[in-house]
């Protein structure tokens, strides 16, 4: 069973105006609102989080209401990125919840959580997860970053982002994805070294 899911719909034609409005004032009208927003939800969400931490420890339980919030932040944060990750068009709403995005995330809540792999995730996580997710996450990031980049100018002159470079974009998203939220401890299924 994949308990996390991430996908963005794939735009058929993108604007080139709002290509130029993003490049040069993204910063201003998406950067700044959202950024202030997500960093005061973000700073609850890793509260939350560490309190989470306690609870599944004592109870093998994440609290329901702290879960969906967490995921929500997480939606919201990733609705910005893909917009200006030139991935689509739709501007990102200032909500928790947007139903009609072309970002789709889904993380099922785990009826209960295993202590001794919430033990086993906070001390040695970083060997077993951090150190090769992290070295090959850390190549596909910048390869994400260099096809956003080149993907820019073909935009500029076709009004597509080509399917492929897309879908290798998107794959490198839902893998971290999959490393946050086991790191998060939203999941007990270990991440997959997988772009699907």
């Amino acid at each position: 069973m994949n308990s996390v899911k991430f996908n963005v719909d794939f735009p058929q034609e993108l604007s080139r105006g709002k290509l130029l409005l993003k490049t040069f004032l993204g910063w201003l009208y998406i950067g700044i609102p959202h950024g202030i927003i997500l960093g005061i939800l973000g700073f609850i969400a890793s509260v939350m989080t560490f309190l989470a931490w306690w609870v599944i420890l004592f109870t093998g339980k994440y609290p329901k209401g702290m879960f969906d919030f967490v995921v929500n932040v997480m939606k919201w944060g990733y609705r910005v990125t893909a917009y200006m990750g030139l991935m689509t068009d739709v501007m990102p709403p200032y909500a928790m919840e947007s139903p009609e995005s072309p970002v789709k995330l889904e993380i099922v809540y785990p009826e209960s959580l295993s202590r001794g792999k919430l033990l086993l995730k906070t001390f040695f996580g970083w060997l077993y997860v951090g150190i090769p997710h992290g070295i090959i996450l850390g190549v596909l990031g910048i390869l994400a970053e260099l096809i956003i980049f080149i993907c820019w100018f073909i935009i500029l002159f076709t009004g597509k982002f080509p399917e492929g470079m897309f879908k290798l974009v998107v794959g490198y998203f839902r893998w971290a994805t999959r490393v946050g939220a086991y790191y998060g401890l939203m999941t007990d299924e270990y991440p997959p070294f997988s772009l699907d």
